[in-house]
């Protein structure tokens, strides 16, 4: 078993979360998923988490601090995800998620490992400013960014266009939108990713992993 046993989930009643959370708990993890909404709390029980009512805007690099020193990993999965405009994106996607990797790094060496779900090319966006992606794409290359200089122990998850495809495994491919063209990530996938690697003790080697649904057993990466 892992000595990283107590993992803090952001974001735990997002799609990702709920498919990932059982997966973390069947990995003999001790799990604590972060929601904002008190109607979901139940949901969040049943799945075997400790429920954690928190709005992710309205805590402090200080807050963060506090609420991560008792954790081992934790996982970033919040977001706005396009429902409240441009500056909940930012707050949430980019502010909230640069104030948590502030906190862990306050910790210094008894900070978590970090892994961040990002998106395949975040940091490489050639996105127009017109469109209606661009706040997303750039927040996310801003929280990435400060991720790789905060001195943490990281990992960045690159998946591509994302589905609820049931998959077989995985391939690894280049951190580009070319690579990633015509290629999808079911969420399934991303959910063993953070099983397999939130059960480790230690990251892989790369700090980006980019990866579509392929045929490569998870425990390969």
């Amino acid at each position: 078993m892992s000595n990283s046993s107590k993992v803090l989930f952001i974001g735990g009643h997002g799609k990702v979360g709920l498919l990932a959370t059982p997966l973390l708990v069947d990995a003999s993890l001790t799990v604590t998923s972060l929601y904002r909404n008190p109607d979901h709390r139940a949901e969040i029980e049943a799945l075997g988490a400790t429920p954690l009512e928190r709005d992710v805007t309205e805590l402090s690099v200080d807050d963060w601090a506090e609420l991560l020193k008792d954790f081992d990993v934790v996982v970033w999965s919040a977001g706005n995800g396009g429902k409240a405009g441009a500056d909940a994106t930012y707050a949430i996607d980019r502010d909230a998620a640069i104030a948590s990797i502030d906190g862990a790094a306050q910790l210094g060496e008894d900070a978590p490992r970090y892994i961040m779900i990002s998106y395949i090319g975040a940091t490489k966006h050639t996105i127009d400013p017109a469109d209606s992606f661009y706040p997303y794409a750039e927040a996310k290359k801003a929280a990435d960014e400060h991720l790789a200089t905060s001195g943490l122990d990281y990992l960045i998850l690159g998946p591509s266009a994302l589905t609820m495809d049931e998959v077989s495994g995985i391939e690894v491919i280049d951190d580009t939108s070319e690579a990633a063209a015509g290629r999808s990530t079911s969420r399934i996938l991303v959910a063993e990713v953070i099983a397999e690697l939130a059960a480790r003790d230690s990251f892989p080697e790369a700090k980006v992993l980019p990866f579509v649904d392929g045929t490569a057993p998870v425990s390969s990466i």
